[in-house]
């Protein structure tokens, strides 16, 4: 008896695990109603916005070729990239100028998905966007001609969330226009996160972050690819230019005021010793000072309205 039942126990545990181990039936949305102008969608899920199988955009004669990709996406593409929820099985796919497109999403995962261009000619698609969307596990395919000029367009998911957990890549037509930042495995983070001991802790309140004005300027500008932005408590003042508008003033005064200056030694202390020359020159001096000090007072009080007067010595 306990063997049957043994056994029994057993063949039920073969068959769950082999359930368990089957892979879910992705549903293929291939039955959509024509919307108009590219707009395709059922009442199940599935929908494509900017659908075009043959119409040329400008500046293309010919298709250039037909390319056909498989995106899939859920959570499990997400594994390798802390951080992140959501990814697609690649986030970056490079075609030709002129390529007809043909898409295949599949959506392994029990919410919605969606693979969204933008940047594309809103003559030809409208809002300037193609769009596959599907609430999983489904699929469906799309396709779009892409211009003809070299550009890099972003593909995301539009869900809330999904993109900044990590649905986010790039297709780049022909030499590409340049790169999106944060794109999981091929460009550096915009902001980067340390997962380590202690990583990313904020600077401590009472302990002031000293950079110069420069830093601080830089820090109110979006960060580029691979930077990250530094975070400013206390803005200290960068040295001024050795050629400033207080030197050149002096300069231009003594530059004037020196021939009067040696004029005026030379008629009070001529014939004396060389200490009381020395002693005539401090007095000189010290008396000119006051005088620049009483003008430079005089004129501050002529702006302000409060005395019209020159002060006496």
């Amino acid at each position: 008896m306990k063997t049957i039942l043994s056994a029994i126990v057993l063949s039920f545990i073969i068959v769950s695990s082999a359930n368990s181990a089957e892979e879910q039936k992705i549903i293929d949305h291939n039955q959509l109603m024509d919307h108009g102008d590219g707009h395709l969608m059922d009442m199940d899920g599935g929908m494509i916005m900017g659908q075009n199988k043959d119409k040329l955009p400008a500046g293309c004669d010919k298709v250039s070729e037909d390319v056909k990709i498989e995106v899939h996406a859920g959570r499990k593409y997400s594994k390798e990239y802390p951080g992140t929820i959501f990814g697609f099985d690649k986030h970056e796919w490079r075609v030709k100028p002129c390529t007809r497109l043909t898409v295949t999403f599949v959506n392994e995962d029990h919410v919605r998905h969606q693979w969204m261009m933008h940047g594309l000619p809103k003559f030809m698609y409208d809002k300037g966007m193609f769009h596959l969307e599907v609430t999983g596990p489904a699929k469906v395919t799309g396709t779009l001609i892409l211009p003809a000029e070299d550009k890099t367009y972003l593909v995301h998911c539009d869900e809330a969330q999904h993109m900044e957990k990590g649905m986010k890549g790039q297709l780049v037509v022909g030499k590409g226009s340049g790169t999106f930042p944060s794109i999981p495995g091929v460009t550096d983070p915009a902001i980067a996160d340390n997962y380590g001991p202690g990583g990313n802790k904020p600077p401590s309140p009472t302990t002031p972050v000293a950079v110069t004005k420069a830093d601080a300027n830089a820090a109110t500008t979006p960060a580029a690819a691979g930077t990250v932005p530094v975070a400013v408590a206390a803005v200290t003042e960068e040295p001024s230019s050795f050629f400033s508008g207080s030197l050149i003033i002096g300069l231009l005064v003594g530059f004037v005021g020196a021939p009067f200056l040696f004029r005026e030694i030379e008629s009070r202390c001529q014939g004396k010793t060389a200490a009381d020359v020395l002693n005539c020159t401090m007095q000189l001096l010290t008396d000119l000072f006051n005088a620049i000090v009483r003008l430079v007072t005089w004129l501050v009080n002529q702006v302000k309205g409060k005395d019209k007067l020159l002060p006496k010595e």
